[in-house]
């Protein structure tokens, strides 16, 4: 049963060293380490990611997007991947934010402003 304390975390307040906690937490409580090998977790990361593309299989690409609330199939899917995806960071030293930051700057580089992006293909 969710506590008061935990209706007030969201995006906005809580950091993902916080978040890391959590998942170092939960792993910890059951013996998961050893299971938890770059591999494995990068796996992973790519099931899950197939079990939410499995959420718009076959879905319209002209309808509209309904809400997603936080505890819906969807969201649950997602939080799936950022779980993996956060604890192969920790696993592997990567500070998330400082490699999110990196990226985008080289995203920047790719894909300038006023530069027409087409798809490959």
């Amino acid at each position: 049963m969710p506590s008061d304390q935990d209706e007030n975390r969201s995006d906005a307040t809580v950091t993902i060293a916080q978040l890391k906690a959590v998942m170092n937490e939960f792993v910890q409580e059951r013996s998961w380490e050893k299971f938890h090998l770059p591999k494995n977790l990068a796996m992973s990361i790519a099931i899950e990611s197939a079990e939410l593309m499995e959420h718009f299989q076959w879905t319209n690409p002209e309808q509209p997007l309904r809400p997603i609330g936080d505890d819906s199939p969807v969201a649950q899917e997602l939080a799936d991947v950022f779980a993996y995806t956060l604890r192969l960071a920790q696993v592997l030293g990567v500070d998330l934010s400082q490699a999110l930051e990196r990226k985008m700057e080289l995203n920047r580089i790719k894909y300038p402003i006023g530069v027409e992006f087409v798809p490959k293909g």
